[in-house]
This record gives C-alpha cells, structure tokens and sequence, in this order.
C-alpha cells in the first residue's frame, strides 16, 4: 500500500467531513433535479429505500432497445459446457481435465480452501441442489381456487405485487421487482433456454411444454424478478471451493423460493413459469435493471444499492397482473467509472479498464444494443479451469458496495457516492486505505461465528 494510502481513521472522518460538504451541495441539486426527495417504495409499498436510490424512467447505462434481440442461450453464452461453441470439443474436455488434475493436486497438498472438508462442503450443496426439482410449469401441487371451489384471488396490481413481495420475503427473496413485458421487454427473455428448447409467446391460456419448446401465454405479461445473498465470508475466500460453496448455496436456496413461488401463485389461482434450468428463461442481469433491483457495473453484473454484487438473481413469468417497478439510480454505474478496483484485481484481466462503458460487444456472447463493460468470457472461463479449479468471485469480494455494515460511515459513503460523484476517487482511496477487499484465510473460515447460510438478513431493512 503506498504511503499516501496509509491514513488513520481520524483522518478519514476529517476527509468525510469534507465530503459532507460536497454531498450537500452536489445532493441538493441532484435531488432538485430529480424530483425526488424521500427516495423511492418499491411496488406494491413493501419497503422504502434510502433517500438516495431515486427511480428513474432509463436504465443508468443507454439501451437501444431496436438492435436488441433475444438470445440463443444454448449457443451464444457460456452457461453450457465450458466454454461451449467458442472452443473445440478436444479443448472442452483438455479443460475439464485440468480442472480435475488440479483440484487433486490441491487436495493432496492440503492447500487451504481446496482440502477434503472445503471440497465435500461444495460437493454436497451441488450434488443436494440435484435433490430439489427445478421445473418450468412447477410441481402443481398446491390446491387451485378451482379444486377448492372458491373463486381465485383477486386484488389491484397494487395490492397483487405487495402480497409476492411479503410472501417472497419471508420465502427467502432479499429483494423484489416486477418487469411488465412489452415488445421491448420481451427481447430479454431467451428466444432458446439455456437446453436448447425454444421458448415462444402463443395466444393460449395455459403455458404448456413440448419436446422442443416452452410456450408462454401472450396473457403473462409479469416478471417477478428476485435476488438470494451470497455469504460476504464465503465469497471473501475467493477463488476456493467455500467460495464456491458460498455460490452453490445462494443456487439451492434461490431454487426453493421458485418452488415456493410457483406453488403461491398456483394457490392464488394463477400461472407461475419458472427457470427449468440454471440462469434459464431470461437475461437476469438486464431484467434486473428493469426491476430496479440495481444498476450495471463494471462487472456487467447488477450491484444492489442493499447487498453490492453479493446475490444471484432468478426470474419468473406470471399472469397474475402487478404494477410494475422502476429502474433505479443509486450512482452506482457513476462510481464504477471511477473505480475500476475489481478490473485491477480481476486474474486474467477479463474486465474493462475503459472510463465509460461502451456500446461494442467483446465477442459473440454478448447481446448488442446496450451500453456495458463487456468482460472476456472466455479469458474469465479459461481461469477458472486453468487456475483457479473452481468459480471465481474475486471481482465481487473486492468490491466497495459489498461492505454493507449498519454504521452511519458506510450509509454515509453509499449517500456520497449516490449525490456527490466529484469524490468518488477520495473514496476508492478511503475503501484502499482500510485494506476492504484483501482476500481472507480460507483456513480462518472454519472457525468463524457464521450466521445461518452465512448471510446477514438484516441488510438493507
């Protein structure tokens, strides 16, 4: 760390002062512009969030929505096999092995984070995950309205969208938003799932699924868009298999609030189309966006005013009518264009170092028509068999907005970096000079005092 680094927190609360005066100036103004002065209720009137995070009618980061098209998940993204299309089918398997030689080394030299117990503790939240069934129409076990014979419920869209978000909340959801699909909309959900079925609109009443497709009725306009934390110990031990295991968890988790989700909306008496497979049926960075769960950052991943870059988001289409959310800005993307700390300690060097995100794809596994930092997916890939023998996650661990803590310091900076942009860079250097984001003993997680999965619920309340 270099010496002009190196401050005292004495001296960091003398810069927040300073700060302060800069967050009034620059807060008060951009407030005024906005319109918007006690922050922003999500739909519904479930939660409010900090005065800060303001709703706005676009995205932080520009979409052309006329070049965006629906993706061919099963050909165009790295969800399948490796690195899919984008290598020979020697080079897959040549991966796969040195992934396997790799975590064997690492086993048999008991290197911490990859010894027996971490490797059998991801091993069995993978394996488990396989127990639970995952399904596109659900396992329709709930009673209908019709099965009980009482009419189904009805409500506003109001109303509709408070209920699922309370009943998400309790089910395990750490956050909530509703996309209304519409011709531009529509575009982020897959044209091919991530198993090469089709997924097609038809005017039925009842989604149904063949061989070869998935259908959607045009009647299920909503998206229910909703977030699982991931373990900030966990994922602090990146790339290792507790990180890997602090992913897996967050996947298992997410699966059962689908399931949970699905058959709610059954009992109400209403469709509930769901992922049939992992990261399937949508773009889940982009709907977030739209949902107003968070902003694009320089990860191309959704940083959450509430939990950073620390959750997974999932998605389901319903045809029970909700009122719709907002996308938000928090000065997230603002910030990123300052930051850049999880490009510099990005391994293979897949992310942007560019100021500004760009309208020009890296390569083919990424959609254009929408401003980002696209990252290099196959360098990114390539890492994790190559070096790392698991997932990674370093990008999210050294991340500023994963510190979440309820001190008024942290609340303090997130307002700062949301109303006074002219001080970003002080507090890159502040998040640099208290050593955040420095990879923790893989060894040391073993004996922490954990919480239940690892997460603090109380985040972002």
């Amino acid at each position: 760390m270099s010496d002009e680094l190196k401050i005292s927190r004495r001296d960091f609360l003398k810069n927040l002062g300073m700060a302060g005066v800069a967050a009034t100036a620059a807060g008060s103004t951009g407030l005024t512009l906005a319109g918007e002065v006690f922050g922003s209720t999500t739909s519904g009137g479930v939660y409010r969030r900090p005065w800060w995070v303001r709703e706005v009618d676009e995205p932080t980061t520009g979409i052309r929505w006329e070049q965006i098209k629906r993706v061919d998940a099963s050909r165009d993204t790295l969800f399948g096999n490796v690195l899919g299309r984008f290598a020979t089918p020697e080079e897959n398997q040549r991966l796969l092995q040195v992934r396997e030689d790799l975590l064997l080394e690492r086993l048999n030299s008991e290197e911490p984070g990859y010894t027996l117990k971490d490797q059998a503790l991801e091993n069995a939240m993978r394996q488990s995950r396989g127990i639970i069934p995952r399904s596109f129409l659900g396992a329709q076990w709930a009673m209908t309205p019709e099965q009980r014979g009482v009419a189904r419920w009805e409500g506003s869209p109001e109303d509709a969208a408070h209920i699922i978000k309370v009943a998400l909340r309790q089910m395990g959801a750490a956050s909530v938003g509703i996309v209304h699909l519409d011709e531009r909309t529509r575009k982020l959900i897959y044209a091919v799932d991530t198993d090469g079925k089709r997924i097609e609109f038809e005017d039925v009443e009842q989604a149904y699924e063949t061989e070869d497709k998935r259908v959607i009725p045009n009647r299920a306009e909503w998206v229910i868009v909703y977030t699982v934390q991931m373990s900030e110990d966990a994922l602090r031990r990146a790339p290792t298999k507790i990180a890997e295991f602090g992913t897996q968890t967050s996947y298992q988790r997410g699966l059962l609030v689908q399931n949970g989700l699905q058959e709610f909306l059954r009992g109400l008496g209403y469709q509930g189309l769901g992922e049939q497979t992992l990261n399937g049926l949508g773009i889940a960075p982009a709907l977030a966006v739209m949902a107003g769960l968070g902003e694009l950052s320089r990860q191309n991943r959704v940083i959450t005013p509430e939990y950073g870059p620390m959750v997974r988001v999932f998605k389901l289409v319903t045809d029970l009518p909700l009122a719709a959310d907002r996308p938000i800005d928090a000065g997230i993307t603002r910030f990123c264009k300052t930051c850049k700390k999880c490009a510099e300690a990005c391994p293979p060097s897949a992310l942007s170092f560019d100021t500004e995100p760009g309208w020009e794809p890296v390569g083919e596994w990424s959609n254009p028509g929408h401003q980002a930092w696209f990252e290099n997916s196959l360098r990114c890939r390539r890492f994790w068999y190559e070096e790392a023998g698991t997932n990674c996650g370093i990008c999210f661990a050294v991340c500023p907005f994963t510190k979440q803590g309820k001190s008024f310091m942290h609340q303090f900076v997130h307002m700062q970096i949301a109303t006074a942009p002219v001080i970003n860079s002080l507090t890159r250097s502040m998040d640099d000079a208290f050593g955040y984001g420095v990879r923790k003993d893989p060894t040391e997680w073993w004996n922490l005092d954990l919480p239940e999965y690892g997460i603090d619920t109380t985040k972002g309340k």
